[in-house]
């Protein structure tokens, strides 16, 4: 397990992420994805008020709902890390003391939980002052709706100055950052936004590790995109980084790859 920041939270080295629930995944397969990972060790559960609302027919929280109900049937919740997020739900927009409050109440009733471990802002909000951010997550803190409160989406700068918030009025402070980031997109974190990472003594969580699946291998020039509301996404990437100057990658650099990447050291299946 590792320690996120200066917490006592422990969690599992893999989050899982759940922004598909409700939308690739119906409330069955979810149950199997997080049933899967509890049995495999997993304790960090990764969501958002506003998953999925750009699926049609959702509204945003059916994410926070299916995990709720999981929770609920299964007995599990002491022995489980759920983070969820603020501040880009059509509902909730933005990180006003207001919206944040109702927000999290909002949050909390999906869940079905008392509390919610890791609460992060889930984009910056240049409208609303940063100090009044900082009291609004710190009063969820102080009255036990959230146990620590986090960052995601937010610039150096930006990131410093609700750090220096926080520290003046004594009020709780960011514990963690959540970026986007992965092999073929690193330039948004390795820099200042590392080394502040590194200073603060905060964690660094990365979203969208595979990069829309890119990462996978299972998406390769010539072949037909798999029927996926991702592939497209994945597809970019791939055509990107085909495309990077001086990068000349061979079938055979793709099979070393490949069977790095693979459990048992043997090709992925139709790689």
């Amino acid at each position: 397990m590792n320690r996120i920041g200066q917490t006592d939270l422990e969690v599992f080295p893999l989050c899982l992420g759940g922004n598909v629930f409700g939308w690739t995944a119906d409330e069955a397969a979810s149950f199997a994805v997080l049933d899967a990972y509890a049995g495999a060790g997993g304790n960090f559960i990764d969501t958002a008020d506003s998953y999925p609302q750009w699926a049609d027919g959702c509204e945003g929280g059916e994410s926070e709902a299916i995990i709720g109900r999981w929770l609920a049937r299964r007995g599990r919740r002491d022995d489980l890390i759920i983070a969820t997020k603020v501040g880009q739900s059509r509902h909730h927009p933005g990180l006003s003391p207001a919206n944040i409050r109702s927000a999290a109440e909002a949050s909390l009733r999906r869940l079905g939980a008392g509390h919610i471990d890791l609460y992060y802002a889930h984009e910056d909000d240049p409208v609303t002052p940063l100090a009044d951010t900082v009291a609004a997550f710190d009063s969820l803190v102080r009255e036990g709706k959230a146990r620590y409160v986090a960052a995601s989406n937010y610039s150096a700068p930006r990131l410093t100055h609700a750090l220096a918030s926080a520290q003046q009025q004594g009020l709780a402070g960011f514990v963690a950052l959540q970026v986007h980031y992965n092999l073929v997109h690193r330039d948004e974190y390795e820099g200042d936004l590392a080394a502040l990472c590194q200073r603060e003594g905060l964690s660094c969580i990365a979203y969208s590790a595979l990069a829309d699946g890119f990462l996978t291998g299972k998406y390769r020039p010539g072949h037909a995109l798999p029927v996926s509301e991702r592939a497209e996404d994945a597809a970019a990437q791939l055509h990107d980084l085909l495309q990077a100057p001086g990068l000349n990658l061979s079938a055979d650099d793709l099979a070393l790859l490949d069977a790095a990447s693979a459990p048992d050291g043997q090709p992925w299946p139709g790689a």
